[in-house]
């Protein structure tokens, strides 16, 4: 018997309009409606002091924001990205989970393809699609240079990349200024190559994780059905948890750099010195 591993790319279950639904995005959508019921169920508390399964929501959230904070080092920073770091974090962590449920890529349709029958499952872990994990990918970045450009302003963080502003500023302090300053240009414009680094390197390294989990597992199905799976199983467990924690740490590590003023850091760290020359000159 011949062992079919699954394709890298997803597959495609139907169509709405000229837009394919692919089983992936099925378990997409089920974490989506998933988190969507979490929401209203905390919207529904009752009383300040929270019971039942408000307890567990609230000291998640709690968790997370003493997390999101140790990197920070900064209360309003750290709420302000809690609902994007948490959400990718959860939503992550949910999408790989459910992809180890009974059914996920067992249970489906069979088809003609290339003049074969083969068997489109109905479930994909989302993770495993390149589209959603560049997506994912592609928002971090994003959502990292729109909270910059509110913190520091549009001018000094696009100054990070286009530093048109030091060129200029450069001729009033000498030749050797306006060299620095053009280094310090073409540095911006490698930094634009950094940004897309960052999209490839995030959506690759999620999807491959959880793509190799889902052929090794089809493997050792293969092997034997009984037993043999059950500890890779809890591997996945462990590796969707880390691939969740990675993905939004990086995210968490790319809104932290990006909102700090380097600019201002520079000038209060030659304040103090200048105060303490002041005194010593006037004496």
């Amino acid at each position: 018997m011949e062992l079919l591993l699954p394709p890298a790319a997803a597959e495609s279950l139907f169509h709405v309009g000229s837009i394919p639904i692919t089983n992936s995005m099925v378990n997409g959508w089920i974490a989506v409606v998933f988190f969507v019921f979490i929401a209203f169920i905390a919207r529904r508390r009752s009383g300040l002091v929270p019971k039942g399964i408000h307890n567990l929501i609230e000291a998640i959230v709690e968790f997370l924001l003493k997390e999101i904070q140790k990197v920070t080092g900064d209360e309003k920073r750290a709420k302000q990205f809690l609902p994007i770091v948490g959400t990718i974090f959860l939503f992550i962590l949910f999408s790989n989970w459910i992809g180890l449920f009974p059914g996920t890529g067992s249970i489906g349709i069979w088809e003609m393809h290339e003049g074969e029958v083969e068997l489109i499952p109905l479930l994909r872990p989302a993770a495993s699609d390149l589209n959603l994990t560049l997506a994912i990918a592609l928002f971090a970045v994003l959502a990292s240079h729109i909270m910059a450009m509110f913190a520091i302003g549009p001018i000094s963080h696009i100054s990070k990349f286009i530093n048109i502003r030091g060129i200029f500023r450069s001729f009033k302090k000498g030749p050797m200024a306006v060299v620095v300053a053009i280094v310090e240009f073409g540095v911006g414009l490698i930094e634009i190559v950094s940004e897309v680094a960052k999209v490839v390197s995030l959506s690759l390294r999620l999807f491959g994780n959880i793509f190799a989990g889902e052929v090794l597992l089809t493997v050792m199905l293969g092997l034997l059905a009984y037993f043999l799976p059950i500890p890779f199983m809890f591997l996945e467990l462990l590796v969707g948890a880390i691939q969740a924690t990675v993905f939004a740490m990086l995210t968490l590590a790319y809104l932290t750099v990006a909102t700090q003023d380097h600019s201002h850091d520079e000038s209060e760290a030659h304040s103090p010195h200048q105060e303490e020359i002041t005194p010593a000159t006037t004496q």
